[in-house]
């Protein structure tokens, strides 16, 4: 049985997060290069809480954060996907993917997918990812995937003093540009 919160890419898997990824999860979030535009390091008992946060979006909403799967070698790679907390300023699909990870496309390539099954299992009409005017990187993402510079956008507490630039497009611009 094919369960559509599955998705496959290339080189990737995409899935609701499980027990055994909780590990890589950890490591993640207790990176400061790889968190430095991602609210901070949290220590492993902090990254649970978060990891259950992520978890627990898929039960109750029925989307959330994927992780990532590396097909080649079944290592956790990252989180990405819809994101929409209360009081987020949009229908976000956002990223995070371990350092030794980086680099290699990963980001652009599931996000893409995660995109595409947003507007088609979700019904959303739009996307933003929130990204911090700092971080080069995410913003090259975004613009791979055809996102604009919308301006800058607030977060609800605890992040409303964090600098932060909503980029996005819509569900037509998104196919537009794909066909």
């Amino acid at each position: 049985m094919n369960d559509h919160r599955t998705i496959e890419t290339e080189r990737l898997i995409l899935r609701p997060p499980v027990m055994a990824d909780f590990d890589g999860f950890a490591a993640f979030q207790d990176d400061a290069e790889t968190m430095r535009f991602l609210g901070g390091v949290q220590p492993r008992a902090l990254a649970w809480r978060s990891f259950m946060t992520t978890a627990g979006a898929w039960a109750l909403t029925g989307f959330g954060m994927f992780s990532v799967i590396d097909k080649a070698s079944g290592r956790w790679v990252g989180r990405l996907g819809p994101w929409m907390p209360e009081g987020w300023p949009g229908t976000e699909i956002g990223w995070g993917v371990a350092r030794e990870f980086a680099g290699r496309g990963y980001a652009t390539e599931g996000a893409s997918a995660a995109i595409d099954w947003a507007f088609a299992h979700l019904g959303w009409t739009e996307i933003i990812h929130t990204i911090d005017p700092d971080n080069v990187g995410s913003r090259v993402v975004a613009q791979k995937l055809g996102s604009r510079l919308i301006g800058p956008t607030r977060l609800p507490a605890p992040f409303e003093n964090e600098k932060v630039e909503a980029w996005g497009q819509s569900r037509d611009e998104w196919f537009a540009r794909r066909r």
